[in-house]
């Protein structure tokens, strides 16, 4: 009964959405789409999967893994992505993670490691004529003898593109130089010099600095700098210090410089987003999307991140569109923001026109953009800030369609509703749009919405080990994230098996944003409490290796993460420590005779504020403390090789039952 009456009140909601056909309502706002005006070309919406915010993606079983890629690329089916713009890893950390470089050394190259290779052969398997981008946050500290602006860094770049080519059937059509670090003109023009040398036609954006648009003025003094520039990328423009508020300070503008619009070059917001995928994120999306193009004439959006796949103790944890963090359980969200995106990427596609008498504010609160593509026309209205319903009267005009106009919303409530059509009479139609919500008016049809969902979360499983026996040599095991340096299966040092190793001699060329601590891998649960942690460690010529327990926040600008760590180094030498802010507690320490690059296990266990290190299944020392009391494991060591076999993680009654 209830289902008939719900049904029954929105039949008469959408019939009175129909009668608006027509009509002339007093007071309603006028907008007339002319098919013969004009404006710049749309380029589209896509994502940045950066600063290893997809690393735990790839570690989803099916089918849950192949239903968070559908909604994230597949055409008329979730957010219908058309520009996926990539890391180029460079070995260092660079928010969430070190993402892995295609060459660790200059006469190393290998273009199967990490885990954007694959995600760019997955969205152009969903999407054909989705558009790839790729962009540097740091560099290997090979380059250039450490300078990152240098032939090195140009040469590596390329290798990145002919590699994405060659290895994996992959054009990079834009590339871009150093993500929110100062430019140099000079090596822009060099890049260049060295792209067009190789034949590539990968095409420059410049400089991808946050909120400047200062690169405009060296533009017009500089042909050279002008010939090398295809578009021009800026990060959150006109609204970084409102992001970061929270969405609570400062007035955003999503605007750009006069100067920038009459540049002739194309304006992108190369990468934006509100960090959140909930519904708030979802509001500020929608007026993102139409500002950036109202305020500012920029015609590509890319947000950061297309999907939270990272641990929520990282930094800026559910930036995503989607949230997809918990791959041992399958469990995926997919949030409003996808819906959001929805409404533009399934209703226009690149190369369609903007109408600029078309695009504008609504008197009572509200944005709306029109593009255009031959007949067809698409008109998506927010009022996010608007108080009350207000009326649009729109009046179809130049050749455009008259016929049947297809209506989408999205609220607070409801996301991606298919509502009544409209048939407009001699090209006229009204709509009465709610506050706080998004519509998408069109003449196209075909738009659709996912509806598969994953299995319920569930916790990181306690028991948990891994020898590593089971990957290919050279691959990431399955949930641990690097926050510094790289882990990679090798053969064992003095084993015959396989065993995890750190490869990196030395840090790399950091992103200035987030400076690379020393080399360590995480994984685990954040309500971990009374557990057994261990690990067999070979020292190598790192210099020591360390088993972190009860793993907490992992700051952005700290050496370690918030935990406790045993460390044993190769002198014989053992500590417990305890990290708290970044600053390092001594709770106990020791030595022992060991002989060099030897295997040895160590292991923490945790009971309360009770703290036990076991050196090679020996008492090594005890310390009661109660710094933190859960968290996740991880294990460490020096810059160079140290080898790591046996991560064995268990409740402490499993424990010493063994």
């Amino acid at each position: 009964m209830e289902r008939a009456m719900n049904l029954a009140i929105l039949t008469l909601l959408d019939l009175a959405l129909l009668m608006l056909a027509g009509a002339t309502t007093a007071g309603a706002q006028n907008i007339e789409i002319d098919g013969h005006g004009s404006g710049r070309l749309f380029e589209g919406i896509g994502a940045v999967s950066a600063g290893a915010s997809s690393r735990l993606l790839i570690d989803y079983p099916e089918p849950q893994r192949s239903q968070i890629l559908d909604y994230l690329f597949k055409p008329n089916y979730g957010a219908s992505l058309q520009h996926l713009k990539v890391e180029i890893g460079g070995d260092v950390n660079s928010t969430d993670g070190a993402e892995p470089s295609h060459m660790h050394a200059q006469n190393d190259e290998n273009y199967k490691r990490g885990y954007e290779w694959w995600l760019m052969e997955q969205a152009k398997r969903r999407n054909p004529q989705i558009m790839l981008d790729a962009l540097a946050w740091g560099a290997p500290g090979w380059i250039g003898g450490g300078v990152f602006f240098s032939q090195d860094n140009a040469d590596y770049i390329v290798k990145f593109i002919q590699g994405a080519k060659k290895y994996h059937g992959l054009t990079i059509e834009y590339v871009g130089i150093w993500n929110e670090t100062p430019y140099n003109i000079d090596w822009v023009k060099l890049l260049n010099k060295t792209l067009v040398a190789n034949g590539l036609t990968t095409k420059i954006v410049a400089p991808d600095s946050v909120n400047t648009w200062e690169i405009v003025e060296a533009l017009k003094s500089d042909p050279a700098l002008q010939e090398a520039v295809y578009a021009i990328g800026v990060h959150y423009p006109g609204y970084v210090d409102y992001l970061l508020s929270g969405f609570r300070k400062g007035r955003p503008t999503y605007s750009s410089p006069s100067s920038a619009q009459s540049s002739g070059k194309p304006l992108w917001a190369s990468e934006a987003g509100p960090w959140r995928g909930d519904w708030r994120g979802a509001e500020e999306v929608a007026k993102m999307y139409k500002r950036h193009y109202i305020d500012g004439k920029m015609t590509k959006t890319e947000i950061w991140s297309p999907v939270s796949s990272y641990y929520d103790n990282l930094p800026l944890p559910d930036s995503g569109l989607m949230t997809a963090n918990t791959p041992w359980s399958g469990h995926y969200d997919v949030q409003p923001s996808v819906w959001a995106t929805a409404h533009t990427t399934q209703f226009a596609q690149p190369g369609w026109q903007y109408i600029d008498n078309a695009c504008g504010y609504l008197s009572k609160e509200g944005r709306y953009v029109t593009l255009k593509s031959g007949k067809d026309y698409t008109i998506i209205i927010e009022t996010i800030d608007a108080s009350a319903s207000q009326t649009v009267s729109i009046q179809v005009t130049g050749g455009l369609s008259n016929g049947i106009v297809h209506v989408w919303r999205t609220n607070r409530r409801s996301q991606f509703v298919k509502l009544a059509d409209v048939i407009p009479v001699d090209g006229r139609f009204e709509v009465s749009v709610d506050p706080d919500s998004i519509y998408s008016l069109t003449s196209t049809a075909g738009q659709g919405k996912g509806t598969t969902r994953g299995p319920g979360p569930s916790a990181f499983p306690i028991s948990y080990r891994d020898d590593f026996e089971s990957y290919t040599l050279g691959s990431t095991p399955r949930y641990f994230s690097d926050q510094g340096g790289i882990f990679s299966v090798a053969a064992c040092s003095q084993r015959s098996s396989k065993c995890l190793r750190q490869v990196m001699p030395q840090r790399g060329i950091d992103w200035h944003y987030h400076p690379t601590p020393e080399p360590e891998t995480v994984l685990g649960d954040m309500d971990w409490a009374d557990y057994q942690v261990s690990v067999d460690a070979f020292l190598g010529d790192a210099g020591y290796a360390s088993v972190y327990g009860r793993v907490g926040l992992i700051p952005q600008n700290a050496s370690r993460p918030e935990s406790y760590e045993l460390n044993l180094n190769e002198n014989g030498e053992w500590s417990l420590n305890s990290y708290v802010g970044g600053t390092k507690k001594l709770l106990t320490s020791g030595h022992l005779s060991i002989p060099p690059k030897s295997w040895h296990n160590l292991e923490l266990r945790f009971m309360g504020s009770s703290i036990e290190a076991r050196i090679d299944r020996k008492m090594a020392g005890q310390a009661n403390d109660s710094s933190h009391l859960t968290g996740m494991a991880a294990i460490g060591s020096g810059w160079g090789n140290s080898e790591f076999d046996n991560f064995v993680v268990q409740t402490l009654e499993r424990a010493n039952s063994e």
